[in-house]
Order: structure tokens, then sequence, then C-alpha cells
């Protein structure tokens, strides 16, 4: 009797995970998407001799990163909200 109790307890909490595992890949990528386009924005702000440094306006920084960074956070609420598989 306690045995099948148990069993079935298991059986039910495995079947009620809020998260499953593709939630799970899902969320890596995400997140590693949000890294990367934070790493496409770095850089520094002057030269080395202290001059102006025109880079800081190039289309890397402004669209690319920026752009890849708001698809990961977007992909992030995406594998949160997404139901696994039964």
């Amino acid at each position: 009797m306690k045995r099948d109790n148990k069993e079935t307890l298991q059986r039910e909490s495995a079947t009620e995970k809020p998260l499953g595992r593709n939630n799970f890949i899902a969320m890596t990528v995400a997140g590693l998407m949000i890294v990367v386009g934070f790493a496409l924005m770095l850089g520094s702000a002057n030269g080395v001799d202290g001059m102006f440094n025109p880079d800081i306006f190039s289309t890397r920084r402004i669209v690319v990163g920026p752009l890849i960074a708001f698809l990961g956070f977007a992909g992030m609420g995406a594998a949160i909200i997404l139901r696994p598989k039964k």
C-alpha cells in the first residue's frame, strides 16, 4: 500500500514540473544570446591617447549588439512561458 502511494506521488510530481528540459535548453540559448549581445557592445570610449574614437558609433555597437541582446531577453521570456511537453 505504501509503495503504491510513493510511486503515485513520484509520477504526479514528475508531470507537474513547471519547466521541462526544452525550457532549460531554450533558456541557455537565450542567456548566451544576451551575453553575446553585450559583448558586441563592448569597447573603449576613447583611444589610447585620449582622443575621440569614432568607433563608438559603429553599427556593431549601436544596432547589432542591442538587437541580439533584445532577442535574447525576448527568447528568455518565451522559454519561461512555454509549456513543457507531457
